[in-house]
């Protein structure tokens, strides 16, 4: 079973909510690597992502982490703190220079409430994420590691959204792509060798993807390398 939105649209994009004058925000630019919030911090803004990207990783009481989302432009995060919730339950690490803008949870609400369509195409976002959810446990609990990495590299290039697909993506280490599939880093080495030697990315300073991995994506027959 292979599970990825070919027909979506996102409701919110850098191009359009920044520029509609509803709430008032901070912009602020964060480097890469660099940590937005981290988990257990106090929980009081929304922050929308304007430009680059940002990781969303947990890490359990053993030490161990685990990367749970990588978010690009028009995504929200840190919206926990709307219903009541005291701290962040991850961390958001900058994945490449990003900018984002952040909200006030009084003035979010203010917002949510005094403009109708802001308020619908807000909760039309969130309803989309829940179902972004609910196919990635689809996808860790029937589809094969090999399907999981595919999945993730088109996710990570906006494929199903809107408009075109970036393709060019920037390089992200082979640890958080791991952590993101619910594997090890050298599992994940070995599968991004053989989607380059098929032809299905290029990779050195940044991902280059290619259409044919969306064709092994929904074909359920596995690829082989020709000797």
């Amino acid at each position: 079973m292979s599970t990825i939105q070919q027909h979506g649209m996102p409701v919110f994009t850098p191009l359009t909510f920044p520029s509609v004058d509803v709430v008032k925000r901070n912009v602020v630019e964060y480097k890469k690597g660099a940590r937005i919030f981290t988990q257990g911090d106090a929980s009081k803004h929304v922050l929308y992502i304007q430009q680059g990207g940002v990781k969303l990783s947990v890490v359990n009481k053993g030490g161990k982490e685990a990367v749970i989302a990588i978010l690009g432009p028009g995504d929200f995060f840190g919206e926990g703190c709307m219903s009541g919730l005291p701290f962040r339950m991850s961390t958001a690490t900058a994945i490449t220079g990003t900018t984002v803008l952040v909200i006030g949870k009084r003035e979010m609400i203010r917002a949510l409430h005094a403009k109708h369509a802001f308020s619908d195409r807000f909760i039309s976002y969130m309803l989309s994420r829940n179902i972004r959810v609910e196919e990635d446990l689809t996808d860790q609990l029937f589809n094969s590691t090999e399907k999981r990495l595919a999945r993730t590299l088109l996710l990570l290039a906006s494929y199903g959204k809107q408009g075109q697909p970036q393709k060019m993506l920037p390089k992200i280490s082979q640890e958080t792509l791991a952590g993101m599939v619910g594997t090890t880093r050298s599992r994940v080495n070995v599968f991004m060798n053989k989607f380059k030697k098929l032809g299905f990315i290029d990779y050195k300073d940044t991902i280059r993807i290619n259409n044919s991995l969306l064709n092994f994506l929904l074909n359920d027959c596995p690829p082989t390398l020709t000797v």
